[in-house]
């Protein structure tokens, strides 16, 4: 039996988000859940642990649409049906960012 090992709270959000990973042109995919700590979301391609780039998507915060990009860590890669499922951990979120997620979280 699998066990969650997050230890945060995670709310659920449904937008488009654009991946850069390192070394790879920029792909989409589909947020799933976000923490103060990180983002998961559906992909096509696989991706290895470890594995860094830059994350963009969308909040709706007080109603409005602010796009969000941040520098991220691949924590996990899980295949889930016809895609996979990737877990990722923020990086050096500047005030402005961390910000925007804790208000969205809120």
């Amino acid at each position: 039996m699998l066990v969650d090992q997050r230890s945060v709270a995670r709310k659920i959000v449904r937008a488009k988000a654009v991946v850069i990973m390192d070394g790879m042109p920029p792909l989409q995919g589909r947020t799933i859940d976000i923490s103060a700590q990180g983002l998961s979301l559906n992909f096509e391609h696989k991706l290895g642990t470890g594995h860094m780039g830059q994350l963009s998507f969308e909040l709706f915060i007080d109603g409005k649409a602010q796009l969000l990009t941040c520098r991220s860590k691949v924590t996990y890669c899980i295949f889930s049906g016809d895609h996979f499922k990737i877990g990722y951990q923020f990086l050096n979120l500047d005030s402005i960012t961390s910000g925007a997620i804790n208000k969205f979280l809120r």
